[in-house]
């Protein structure tokens, strides 16, 4: 097979790129495509403002094309394919391997209950939970909520104890739905995965995935540990702040997460897992997985919509790239299956999809995401797939909602708010303070009730609708979109605080301006002093 190398020697506007054209050769992706392919990732590069992107491509078990464009860091170092970057839920599909050698080991059975592995495991439902099996965990059919299983990116807990402690601290989670009936996607599946794996074989989730992971796959620059990586040269997370200036941003990378979503990884790493997927388990000759193993890693069997299933670790849909944009969707059905999986965190983004039937891989890496925008980068992943079966990119369209869009600027116009009520009701109740006397009782209701209905709808918005909405914790929302955490967060204790402070300084003036009012007038002459004379 042909192999192609690029790698971007420079910032996004000026890098230099060397490109290794490829042999004649016996791939059916020709050079064009390739190129194609090259060319379209730097055109969306500049237009939407990433640091860098990495691209590799397998056909069979051959890696044909690798790429990387732009920067890894504030310091203009590139990025290379080699380049470890934070995977995010791509890291479900490494995970997946490790409990199917376990699986091969006869140390775990898909269908045995988790609690048979981890007797203290329990959720609020216990008999519910007693029902979770390791099957139910690969399939995201467990019952446990996308929420719950957001909750601990709030925190930045690396410590090597924090995976167990957290499956710990599930003992008063509550399941949405019973064992084994839908597919409701949870970051807490893999993390409980992750978990088995340690236990069953003695090794922590880290060094177990060095060793019989990433060592036979020769991946190595790959981590399941995000220290570790920092120390190897991972590529630095990027946010778009205030929807315009991208800027490197520390994020919490939990090593709880590690089974799930906090694994990094390169292209090229990357490619060896997908040709080991493609290849019936096998890479450079060495068994990774069994056969039967790595054919049921393939296999959906979860319908996860009308058009969608899901395997384990990857999602399964027509190949709808390979027809025109405008296509009836009856034109679907016996389209090529995609096993696809995205991974996006705060700072990067990752896309690693196969088409099994034409043996094809392919794997995307960004070093950067934007609240804002991130369907426009989501669109090169569908797109890279139509380039490489011929087809023109389709333009993007953003389809975040407002609120995600400008969260950040709610969150100001809810501080200003709240800043404005201060200034000016509190500069009137000063005012009435030192005069002392008697304030309308109707006055001191404008300023210090109707004020209430701002500092209800502000908490409202903060605590119960947005949390609710995007189906996360404050605490996880603050992290995780630290722009309008910036504002949010002030605005919230602003409301709540300045609501106390100011009723009690209404009720204050109130009682005083009662106190401070004359008594009623007399309604008639004064009785004249008698004189004790008849």
């Amino acid at each position: 097979m042909a192999l192609a190398v690029v790698i971007a020697l420079g910032a996004i506007a000026a890098s230099q790129v060397d490109v290794k054209d490829p042999p004649a050769a016996t791939a059916q992706i020709g050079a064009d495509r390739f190129q194609a392919a090259d060319q379209y990732l730097q055109e969306q590069m500049e237009q939407l403002g990433l640091p860098g992107v990495q691209l590799a491509v397998v056909e069979g078990d051959q890696l044909v094309h690798l790429a990387a464009f732009g920067v890894a860091d504030a310091s203009g170092r590139a990025m290379t394919p080699q380049t470890p970057v934070l995977l995010a839920s791509t890291s479900k599909a490494l995970t997946a391997v490790a409990v199917m050698q376990q699986v091969d080991a006869g140390l775990l059975d898909l269908n045995t209950p988790v609690k048979s592995y981890l007797p203290w495991f329990r959720t609020a439902d216990e008999t519910k939970s007693a029902q979770i099996t390791v099957a139910h965990l690969l399939n995201h059919t467990a019952g446990f909520s996308e929420r719950d299983g957001r909750a601990y990116q709030a925190a930045d807990d690396r410590s090597p104890q924090s995976l167990e402690r957290g499956v710990r601290d599930l003992s008063d989670a509550v399941l949405v739905d019973d064992p084994g009936k839908n597919f409701t996607y949870s970051n807490l599946n893999y993390d409980i995965l992750g978990l088995l794996v340690q236990s069953v074989t003695g090794e922590s989730f880290a060094q177990y995935m060095k060793l019989y992971v990433f060592t036979p796959l020769q991946m190595a620059d790959s981590h399941a540990s995000a220290d570790y990586a920092a120390a190897n040269g991972a590529a630095h997370g990027y946010y778009q702040w205030f929807s315009a200036v991208w800027h490197p941003a520390d994020m919490p990378v939990p090593s709880m997460g590690a089974p799930s979503s906090t694994m990094y990884s390169s292209a090229e790493d990357l490619s060896r897992l997908l040709i080991a997927e493609l290849s019936g388990g096998r890479y450079a000759g060495r068994a990774i997985v069994s056969p039967e193993s790595a054919a049921a890693l393939l296999k959906p069997t979860v319908t996860v919509d009308s058009f969608s299933s899901y395997a384990m670790a990857w999602f399964g849909r027509p190949l709808w790239e390979a027809l025109d944009p405008v296509a009836p969707r009856e034109q679907w059905y016996g389209l090529p299956l995609v096993l696809e999986h995205t991974g996006s965190w705060s700072n990067t983004q990752s896309f690693l999809a196969m088409v099994p039937g034409e043996r094809l891989g392919v794997v995307l890496l960004v070093n950067g995401a934007s609240q804002s925008t991130a369907s426009l980068a989501r669109a090169m992943d569908s797109n890279i797939l139509r380039i490489l079966h011929g087809k023109a990119p389709v333009p993007a369209e953003i389809r975040e909602e407002p609120l995600q869009q400008y969260g950040w600027a709610v969150a100001l116009l809810a501080l200003l708010a709240e800043l404005v009520s201060l200034g000016f009701v509190g500069r009137a109740m000063y005012r009435w303070g030192r005069s002392g006397r008697p304030v309308p009782g109707r006055r001191i209701a404008a300023v210090g009730v109707l004020p209430l209905l701002l500092d209800a709808a502000i908490l409202w918005l903060g605590l119960v609708y947005i949390p609710n909405h995007f189906d996360a914790d404050l605490p996880v929302i603050v992290r995780t979109v630290p722009d309008a955490g910036l504002f949010i967060v002030p605005a919230l204790v602003l409301a709540a605080a300045w609501a106390i402070v100011r009723t009690a300084l209404a009720a204050w003036l109130w009682f005083r301006s009662r106190a401070a009012a004359p008594g009623p007038s007399p309604t008639g002459p004064l009785p004249h002093p008698t004189s004790g004379f008849p």
